[in-house]
């Protein structure tokens, strides 16, 4: 069984890993942005990137730092199945992940510009914002010294590999299969 964490800040092509491996190389995908949607709706906040970091942010104060991957890891432990958790944003979760013998990292980055680019393009509830505030929210998610807030920057560096995503999508595939085969 495989085991896959992946990282990168928002709309780097997490998605598009997470489609490759699932549609190509037959993995299941455990997501914490639907695990935190769920948690959002369930306290009856709007669905947006900023109730997203405020419930992620709280539920890693209120049970630990790693809780929401920790979750995800469980199912994806009991499935048996080969397996990617998306998305890796606290050094908690790092850290509990990498504690497990058959887990791998990646992190996947591009440009900011083409990023927000491809966030508009997307269309989700949570990505259409100006650059201004694109930015904004990237760098609360960037760098926190907290291990329970998100830290995309800390975590990319504890990566087994970090994928360039500025490329066509054959370029990125072939990193992927470079990593994992």
């Amino acid at each position: 069984m495989k085991m896959i964490g992946i990282t990168g800040p928002q709309a780097s092509g997490k998605g598009t890993v997470v489609d490759y491996l699932v549609e190509k190389r037959g993995f299941v995908h455990y997501s914490a942005r639907e695990f935190l949607i769920e948690e959002i709706k369930r306290r009856g906040m709007p669905i947006d990137r900023d109730s997203m970091r405020i419930v992620a942010d709280d539920l890693r104060s209120t049970y630990h730092p790693a809780y929401i991957i920790e979750q995800l890891y469980l199912k994806a432990r009991k499935s048996g199945k080969d397996s990617i958790i998306e998305s890796i944003r606290a050094l908690g979760e790092v850290t509990l992940l990498k504690q497990q013998p058959d887990f791998a990292f990646l992190a996947v980055d591009a440009d900011q510009g083409l990023r927000y680019e491809r966030a508009i393009a997307r269309g989700n509830e949570t990505d259409q914002v100006t650059f201004e505030k694109f930015q904004k929210q990237e760098s609360l998610e960037a760098d926190n010294e907290d291990p329970t807030r998100g830290n995309i920057l800390a975590c990319m560096k504890q990566a087994n590999r970090i994928l360039d995503n500025n490329g066509t999508f054959a370029d990125l595939y072939q990193q992927i299969d470079d990593f994992i085969w």
